[in-house]
């Protein structure tokens, strides 16, 4: 997913010169074709997120169109008081972006793993909040930040993930995108958590459910009209996300669902349990260990149907 934002930044910045690109002294290897063609728009501001981020805002207030990027919790929760002061306060145009949401770096312990930032980031008044699912969706949410006015996180995953659409039909900040159709149970996803979820579907259909699936590029705003329908039509959501469950993708559904007259679905949301990574390893094992893989996702619809 990097690759693909920063090849859609250089595109968008040629013709825009208004696009400036900041770092916190990371990711050169993957923004050099950024800097070699932008040279002019590209900041390298240290290992001092927090001055990052209010030198965004200030530029940002100048005019400019601007873009941070780090890894993890790095340009999110260490900056908190800075993207809601001098950023969302006045609904500057700053664009946050995470490269490595939930466990991509979890190796390197709790504190690179990004597992409350879409509960955290969701919670700002005036912070549009997208989480895409693969390269198109990458693709998509970077095109549509560009154009969009005002403060938003872009949480990306680090690369290698597979890419679920051949292309986005008028792909809109806020919209859900329905994979495939199914019939009783819908499973929705946001991030990179999908390739989990389309394996679980696969085993799903093997044991003769047949969930509809969605993915959510846009945790905020959530896509009511979408979570709604389905909430009428179906017996079951499944909401699965590489975060706390608690305020994140699931909690927003829970409230769209809550506030229904009418409704059919229950919902069972499968992210961490109100838990910090105690244990050490790559995404894939951390995924098994905390039952948020595809075998855990299987087992939990299994278990409640």
């Amino acid at each position: 997913m990097r690759d693909t934002f920063v090849r859609t930044l250089v595109e968008l910045a040629k013709e825009d010169k208004n696009i400036e690109l900041l770092t916190g002294d990371l990711g050169f290897g993957v923004l050099q074709p950024f800097w070699e063609k932008c040279p002019d728009q590209f900041t390298n501001a240290g290992i001092a997120e927090q001055n990052m981020t209010s030198v965004a805002a200030g530029m940002a207030l100048t005019g400019k169109n601007v873009f941070t990027y780090s890894i993890g919790n790095f340009p999110t929760l260490r900056c908190i008081e800075q993207i809601r002061n001098d950023c969302a306060y006045h609904n500057a145009n700053v664009k946050v972006v995470c490269i490595g949401g939930g466990f991509v770096y979890g190796s390197l312990g709790m504190s690179h793993q990004a597992t409350e930032d879409l509960a955290i980031l969701r919670a700002l008044p005036n912070v549009v909040v997208l989480a895409p699912a693969d390269l198109i969706e990458a693709e998509e949410c970077t095109k549509a930040l560009a154009k969009y006015k005002g403060t938003a996180y872009l949480r990306l995953g680090r690369g290698g993930e597979k890419r679920i659409h051949d292309k986005i039909e008028n792909f809109q900040i806020g919209k859900a995108i329905k994979v495939c159709d199914g019939a009783k149970i819908a499973i929705f996803s946001t991030g990179a958590i999908f390739e989990e979820v389309t394996v679980a579907k696969d085993v799903l259909k093997a044991k003769g459910i047949n969930p509809a699936v969605y993915t959510f590029p846009t945790v905020k705003p959530i896509d009511k009209e979408t979570i709604e329908q389905i909430a009428k039509d179906f017996d079951l959501i499944v909401t699965c996300e590489e975060q706390n469950v608690i305020g994140g993708f699931g909690s927003a559904v829970a409230e769209v669902m809550t506030e229904m007259k009418q409704r059919n679905a229950i919902l069972l949301r499968v992210g961490l349990n109100d838990e910090y990574s105690v244990r050490v390893g790559n995404q894939k094992y951390l995924r098994g260990q905390y039952g948020i893989d595809a075998d855990g996702i299987v087992e939990k619809i299994s278990k409640l149907i």
